[in-house]
């Protein structure tokens, strides 16, 4: 099994920064493709980015291009979002996932694998 593990979430003001990491254990072969969802309030989890793991390629969804970052530290099996300028809109609960080789996307019924989440507000 894959066991993930988020952090890094918190209360900034509209305008600054975070960056959550995703540690990952277990599984090498179901972890091709790391990803990061969010779910705000009264909303339906949905896709932010995601990266395959190794390869670099990566995604976002089109609210957040040119303000998150996804990468990756092969090293340390962690997955990273460095999220600037970040807006109201932008308040959710944060999640890591993970899913083998096949697909990456931000199709979030395509992963099998899910952290806890962290809560990103920002006001």
């Amino acid at each position: 099994d894959v066991q993930l593990v988020e952090s890094g979430g918190g209360s900034v003001q509209a305008g600054g920064s975070l960056r959550l990491s995703c540690a990952a254990s277990g599984g090498i072969y179901s972890r091709y493709c790391m990803g990061w969802f969010r779910q705000g309030p009264g909303k339906e989890r949905e896709g932010v980015a995601v990266i395959s793991f190794g390869g670099g390629s990566t995604i976002y969804t089109d609210s957040v291009k040119g303000r998150f970052t996804i990468s990756e530290d092969s090293a340390k099996n962690t997955v990273y979002l460095q999220m600037n300028n970040l807006k109201p809109e932008d308040t959710a609960m944060y999640y890591c996932a993970a899913r083998g080789f096949g697909y990456c996307g931000l199709s979030r019924e395509r992963f099998g694998y899910w952290g806890q989440g962290t809560q990103v507000t920002v006001s």
